[in-house]
């Protein structure tokens, strides 16, 4: 086995396959010569990791919407989250590349990492199977994935609702308190918060930032934008 193949834990059966996932564009860029290269099977990588997150989320999370299900694989697909990853298997130091591309840090760009790490996924599915590259990858994400169900909205509900709308427009959210009761000691209050004339969510808190992130999670949740940019 290579030192990347222990690091995986898999014996790959077509070596080439593994050679093509660690072949950076640069390489065939730089030398003006045919060289295959990991896009194909970055492309191919990125549909199964999708599908395993997909399955994976839709069985964790029953009670979830379709939209909410997406923004969770969204973060389990990101690029920085991909590459996590390859650090991790320590994936950029096996890479080929021009010396160009190794120069300016190119093992170290998150854009060169996750689409290896996408065509490492890819070269696996092809030389196994699906059970065994599902294996791989929730074993690779599971702390991801322990992330998500202790705290499945984004960890500042909002300023992702911000950074949203301002993509809209550049006008932000405003958040009110409409009403507050209990004694003095356990207070409870009510917020909601508004943006563009509409009402996009509501929210109850034992405190008034309490109030507003619920607000703000309720809107993420409702998406009542999209009545107004419905391509959004």
């Amino acid at each position: 086995m290579t030192p990347l193949e222990q690091r995986i834990k898999y014996k790959f059966r077509n070596s080439l396959l593994l050679a093509e996932a660690l072949t950076h564009p640069s390489l065939g860029y730089e030398t003006q010569r045919h060289h295959f290269d990991n896009q194909r099977l970055e492309f191919l990588g990125d549909a199964v990791l999708q599908l395993i997150f997909t399955r994976h989320l839709f069985d964790l999370f029953p009670t979830f919407s379709e939209g909410q299900l997406t923004k969770l694989r969204a973060r389990l697909v990101s690029r920085e989250g991909l590459k996590v990853h390859a650090i991790a298997i320590g994936l950029g130091d096996f890479l080929m590349m021009g010396k160009g591309e190794e120069s300016s840090g190119g093992r170290a760009r998150a854009s060169a990492l996750a689409d290896a790490f996408e065509a490492l996924i890819g070269a696996m599915y092809l030389d196994s199977d699906l059970e065994t590259v599902r294996k791989f990858v929730l074993d690779e994400a599971k702390l991801d994935i322990e992330n998500l169900r202790i705290e499945p909205m984004d960890v500042n509900p909002k300023g992702r609702l911000q950074e949203l709308l301002q993509a809209l427009t550049p006008q932000s959210p405003q958040y009110v308190i409409t009403s507050q009761s209990g004694p003095e000691h356990q207070k409870q209050f009510v917020a909601v918060v508004k943006w563009n004339g509409i009402e996009l969510g509501r929210g109850e808190g034992h405190s008034k930032k309490e109030a507003h992130t619920a607000a703000a999670i309720d809107a993420l949740n409702r998406e009542e934008w999209k009545s107004q940019f419905p391509s959004a």
